[in-house]
């Protein structure tokens, strides 16, 4: 596949109730999702118009007595999985599922950075028909309604994560905005897509801010485009879900809000306002 070292190439919800997210994201995105697994195992794509963007895995009864609960997961494509591994624990992260394959998809391992923000690290298996395949699950180039549009890392050290990050997927600062009482908010550019030099906003992946008070842990919030910012915000509200950040203008004139489905997961959304 053509996806950078360090880029973000898929994105999951893990979810007590399967058919109850489905229908709760189709009306506040826009999304297609399979209403029954299409493979062996109980996994449903998430498409946009482009094609799959993300994935929902329903969670067994095993895996909520074992502690997992409703979230937003994203992947990051590695160059060698095992390595990086090795190298999540030597810098104080952790390993909550060693490396391991999945046929005809890649290899992935389940880790931890040294605040406890959990994602996934992956080398995909390209489609045997598309060897050159480039996941668009996370946009750089343009706005694409149902992909991701940025990534947002809220951490109980944003200066421990910029180094443990930069140090594993070549992400460097690109400027910061002043939030007063909230702290500091630090872009994120990916070096190897956008090296020093490159045009303004270019190559740039997201931020990373303080973890706020009330969140139990550090964690990464994934925020999804939508054409209509107001008419999602109106579904989530009908359909169950609740808002914990009404849409707030941000740099360029859209707006992104922050909200929690009805089955506890939470997740962002950024749009215009038409």
């Amino acid at each position: 596949m053509t996806n950078h070292h360090g880029d973000f190439i898929w994105y999951e919800l893990i979810t007590p109730d399967a058919d109850g997210a489905r229908d709760f994201y189709q009306k506040v995105v826009g999304w297609e999702i399979e209403a029954a697994p299409s493979g062996p195992i109980d996994y449903r794509m998430i498409s946009s118009a482009n094609g799959a963007v993300a994935g929902l895995m329903p969670l067994t009864p095993e895996m909520q007595t074992g502690g997992a609960r409703a979230a937003w997961l994203g992947y990051v494509s590695v160059d060698d999985v095992d390595a990086m591994a090795r190298s999540i624990t030597d810098g104080g992260g952790a390993v909550h599922m060693a490396p391991w394959d999945i046929p005809g998809v890649g290899r992935i391992a389940f880790v931890a950075d040294p605040q406890g923000a959990l994602f996934y690290v992956m080398k995909p298996t390209p489609p045997a028909n598309a060897p050159d395949a480039t996941s668009l699950s996370f946009s750089y180039d343009m706005p694409r309604p149902g992909h991701c549009a940025w990534n947002e890392l809220a951490s109980a050290d944003p200066t421990a994560a910029l180094h443990f990050y930069g140090q594993r997927f070549g992400w460097v600062k690109d400027g910061e905005m002043d939030m007063g009482p909230l702290g500091t908010y630090q872009f994120l550019r990916h070096a190897g897509r956008a090296p020093d030099g490159s045009p303004p906003g270019h190559g740039m992946i997201g931020a990373v801010m303080p973890k706020m008070a009330h969140m139990p842990v550090s964690a990464w919030t994934y925020y999804f485009r939508v054409p209509d910012i107001d008419v999602a915000v109106a579904a989530i509200t009908a359909d169950g879900g609740s808002i914990v950040q009404p849409p707030t203008e941000i740099p360029g004139g859209d707006f992104s809000m922050v909200g929690v489905d009805p089955q506890g997961a939470v997740f962002a959304l950024v749009g215009s306002r038409v």
